[in-house]
Protein backbone atom coordinates (compact mmCIF):
# COMPACT_ATOMS: atom_id res chain seq x y z
CA UNK A 1 0.00 0.00 0.00
CA UNK A 2 1.07 3.47 -1.13
CA UNK A 3 2.11 5.57 2.01
CA UNK A 4 -0.68 8.03 1.07
CA UNK A 5 -2.97 5.39 0.65
CA UNK A 6 -2.41 4.57 4.22
CA UNK A 7 -2.62 7.70 5.49
CA UNK A 8 -6.20 8.25 3.58
CA UNK A 9 -7.28 4.98 5.26
CA UNK A 10 -6.57 6.15 9.02
CA UNK A 11 -8.40 9.93 8.03
CA UNK A 12 -11.38 8.55 6.79
CA UNK A 13 -11.46 5.68 10.02
CA UNK A 14 -11.05 8.16 12.46
CA UNK A 15 -13.39 11.34 10.59
CA UNK A 16 -16.26 8.38 9.82
CA UNK A 17 -17.29 7.43 13.42
CA UNK A 18 -13.41 6.35 14.92
CA UNK A 19 -13.25 9.31 16.77
CA UNK A 20 -16.04 11.14 18.59
CA UNK A 21 -17.87 13.25 16.73
CA UNK A 22 -16.70 16.72 18.96
CA UNK A 23 -13.19 15.63 18.43
CA UNK A 24 -13.57 14.76 14.68
CA UNK A 25 -15.22 18.42 14.39
CA UNK A 26 -12.59 20.26 16.52
CA UNK A 27 -9.78 19.06 14.09
CA UNK A 28 -11.40 19.46 11.04
CA UNK A 29 -12.03 23.11 11.85
CA UNK A 30 -8.31 23.14 12.86
CA UNK A 31 -7.52 21.83 9.69
CA UNK A 32 -9.31 25.01 7.83
CA UNK A 33 -7.60 27.54 10.29
CA UNK A 34 -4.00 25.87 9.40
CA UNK A 35 -5.22 25.99 5.56
CA UNK A 36 -5.51 29.55 5.81
CA UNK A 37 -1.86 30.40 7.56
CA UNK A 38 -0.64 28.63 5.43
CA UNK A 39 -1.78 30.17 2.38
CA UNK A 40 -0.41 33.43 3.84
CA UNK A 41 3.28 32.64 4.03
CA UNK A 42 7.08 32.37 2.66
CA UNK A 43 8.70 29.19 2.75
CA UNK A 44 11.86 28.29 1.41
CA UNK A 45 11.98 27.49 -2.12
CA UNK A 46 13.51 25.35 -4.79
CA UNK A 47 17.16 26.92 -5.66
CA UNK A 48 17.77 28.67 -2.72
CA UNK A 49 20.58 27.59 0.33
CA UNK A 50 19.88 25.45 3.25
CA UNK A 51 20.61 27.64 5.92
CA UNK A 52 23.41 25.85 8.44
CA UNK A 53 22.10 24.09 11.61
CA UNK A 54 23.59 22.28 14.36
CA UNK A 55 20.76 19.91 16.00
CA UNK A 56 21.40 17.40 18.78
CA UNK A 57 20.34 14.05 17.46
CA UNK A 58 18.39 11.14 20.16
CA UNK A 59 21.29 10.95 22.04
CA UNK A 60 21.95 14.51 22.96
CA UNK A 61 25.08 14.35 20.12
CA UNK A 62 25.28 17.33 18.25
CA UNK A 63 24.67 17.51 14.75
CA UNK A 64 26.10 19.72 11.62
CA UNK A 65 24.41 20.35 8.61
CA UNK A 66 27.89 20.88 6.99
CA UNK A 67 29.17 17.57 8.38
CA UNK A 68 25.93 15.91 6.71
CA UNK A 69 26.39 17.55 3.17
CA UNK A 70 29.91 16.38 3.53
CA UNK A 71 28.68 12.64 2.38
CA UNK A 72 26.27 13.88 -0.21
CA UNK A 73 22.89 15.15 -0.59
CA UNK A 74 20.50 15.60 2.08
CA UNK A 75 16.56 14.16 2.62
CA UNK A 76 14.93 16.24 5.53
CA UNK A 77 11.60 15.12 6.70
CA UNK A 78 10.18 17.07 8.99
CA UNK A 79 7.31 16.01 11.55
CA UNK A 80 4.82 17.11 14.55
CA UNK A 81 5.45 15.15 17.24
CA UNK A 82 4.87 11.44 18.58
CA UNK A 83 1.79 11.80 18.99
CA UNK A 84 0.71 12.67 15.31
CA UNK A 85 -0.43 9.28 14.25
CA UNK A 86 0.29 10.47 10.45
CA UNK A 87 3.91 11.35 11.18
CA UNK A 88 4.59 7.93 12.87
CA UNK A 89 3.43 6.44 9.65
CA UNK A 90 5.50 8.42 7.65
CA UNK A 91 8.74 7.60 9.34
CA UNK A 92 8.00 4.09 9.24
CA UNK A 93 7.46 4.27 5.50
CA UNK A 94 11.21 5.94 5.63
CA UNK A 95 12.72 3.86 7.23
CA UNK A 96 11.06 0.90 4.35
CA UNK A 97 12.67 2.34 1.73
CA UNK A 98 16.26 3.55 4.20
CA UNK A 99 18.47 0.55 2.12
CA UNK A 100 17.45 2.24 -1.95
CA UNK A 101 18.13 5.93 -0.22
CA UNK A 102 21.72 4.93 1.02
CA UNK A 103 22.26 3.26 -1.93
CA UNK A 104 21.97 6.26 -4.11
CA UNK A 105 24.20 7.94 -1.08
CA UNK A 106 21.45 10.42 0.39
CA UNK A 107 21.08 10.86 3.71
CA UNK A 108 17.73 11.05 5.20
CA UNK A 109 16.92 12.64 8.13
CA UNK A 110 14.25 13.77 10.78
CA UNK A 111 13.39 16.85 12.25
CA UNK A 112 10.90 17.55 14.77
CA UNK A 113 10.84 20.50 17.86
CA UNK A 114 10.67 17.47 20.52
CA UNK A 115 13.33 17.05 22.94
CA UNK A 116 16.16 14.60 22.63
CA UNK A 117 14.46 12.09 25.61
CA UNK A 118 11.23 12.12 23.69
CA UNK A 119 12.87 11.36 20.17
CA UNK A 120 15.26 8.92 21.65
CA UNK A 121 11.59 7.03 22.42
CA UNK A 122 10.60 7.98 18.63
CA UNK A 123 13.39 5.97 17.66
CA UNK A 124 13.58 3.05 19.87
CA UNK A 125 9.76 2.40 18.90
CA UNK A 126 9.60 2.71 15.02
CA UNK A 127 13.40 0.76 14.92
CA UNK A 128 14.49 3.78 13.04
CA UNK A 129 18.03 3.54 11.64
CA UNK A 130 18.12 7.21 10.58
CA UNK A 131 18.71 10.20 12.70
CA UNK A 132 16.30 12.13 14.40
CA UNK A 133 17.24 15.47 15.10
CA UNK A 134 15.72 17.99 17.77
CA UNK A 135 15.12 21.31 16.56
CA UNK A 136 14.25 22.59 20.16
CA UNK A 137 12.30 25.98 20.19
CA UNK A 138 11.82 25.77 15.86
CA UNK A 139 14.55 28.02 15.51
CA UNK A 140 16.02 26.13 12.24
CA UNK A 141 12.33 25.29 10.68
CA UNK A 142 11.07 28.80 11.37
CA UNK A 143 14.10 29.81 8.87
CA UNK A 144 12.31 28.04 6.44
CA UNK A 145 8.72 29.11 7.47
CA UNK A 146 7.59 26.37 8.33
CA UNK A 147 6.31 27.27 11.98
CA UNK A 148 3.11 27.66 13.01
CA UNK A 149 1.08 27.77 16.25
CA UNK A 150 -1.18 24.98 17.17
CA UNK A 151 -5.13 26.24 16.46
CA UNK A 152 -6.60 26.69 19.89
CA UNK A 153 -9.04 23.66 19.32
CA UNK A 154 -5.94 21.47 18.87
CA UNK A 155 -4.74 22.53 22.02
CA UNK A 156 -7.35 21.89 24.09
CA UNK A 157 -7.80 18.55 22.53
CA UNK A 158 -4.54 17.75 23.74
CA UNK A 159 -4.39 19.32 27.40
CA UNK A 160 -7.96 16.95 27.32
CA UNK A 161 -5.93 13.98 26.38
CA UNK A 162 -2.80 14.61 28.24
CA UNK A 163 -0.48 15.48 25.19
CA UNK A 164 2.15 17.12 27.36
CA UNK A 165 4.18 19.95 25.66
CA UNK A 166 6.39 21.06 28.13
CA UNK A 167 7.79 17.43 28.56
CA UNK A 168 7.74 16.93 25.09
CA UNK A 169 8.91 19.96 23.50
CA UNK A 170 10.32 21.96 26.74
CA UNK A 171 7.73 24.71 26.62
CA UNK A 172 4.14 25.72 26.04
CA UNK A 173 4.39 27.69 22.74
CA UNK A 174 2.38 25.02 20.69
CA UNK A 175 4.90 26.51 17.79
CA UNK A 176 5.42 23.21 15.19
CA UNK A 177 6.73 22.65 12.14
CA UNK A 178 4.37 21.84 9.04
CA UNK A 179 5.46 18.50 7.67
CA UNK A 180 7.76 19.08 5.12
CA UNK A 181 10.14 16.66 2.71
CA UNK A 182 13.27 18.74 1.65
CA UNK A 183 15.88 17.53 -0.65
CA UNK A 184 19.05 19.59 -0.43
CA UNK A 185 22.17 18.99 -3.10
CA UNK A 186 25.64 17.96 -1.71
CA UNK A 187 26.54 22.22 -1.74
CA UNK A 188 23.34 22.76 0.41
CA UNK A 189 21.21 23.98 -2.55
CA UNK A 190 17.22 23.05 -2.16
CA UNK A 191 16.20 20.85 -5.07
CA UNK A 192 13.50 19.63 -4.26
CA UNK A 193 10.50 20.48 -1.47
CA UNK A 194 6.94 18.83 -0.58
CA UNK A 195 5.13 20.67 2.02
CA UNK A 196 1.05 20.39 2.76
CA UNK A 197 -1.14 22.39 4.79
CA UNK A 198 -3.31 19.24 4.71
CA UNK A 199 -1.29 17.45 7.77
CA UNK A 200 -2.78 13.80 6.52
CA UNK A 201 -0.60 14.25 3.59
CA UNK A 202 2.76 13.72 2.77
CA UNK A 203 5.47 13.15 0.40
CA UNK A 204 5.52 9.49 -1.25
CA UNK A 205 8.97 7.82 -0.54
CA UNK A 206 8.80 6.60 -4.44
CA UNK A 207 8.70 10.55 -5.17
CA UNK A 208 11.40 11.08 -2.84
CA UNK A 209 13.77 8.62 -4.86
CA UNK A 210 12.77 10.32 -8.10
CA UNK A 211 13.88 13.21 -7.03
CA UNK A 212 17.39 11.72 -5.68
CA UNK A 213 17.82 9.97 -9.46
CA UNK A 214 16.80 13.52 -11.26
CA UNK A 215 19.36 15.01 -9.31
Amino acid sequence: MALNQELSAVYNNFHNGGAPKEVSQAILQSTKELQSDFANRKIIQVGEQLPAFTLSDATGKSVTSASLLEAGPVLISFYRGDWCPYCNIELRALQKRLPEFKAKNVTLIAITAQLPDTTLTMVEKHNLEFSVLSDVGSAFARQLGLVHKQPEGIQTLHKRIGVDYKKGYGDESYEIPFPATILVDAKGIVRNIYVDADISKRLEPDTALEWVDAL
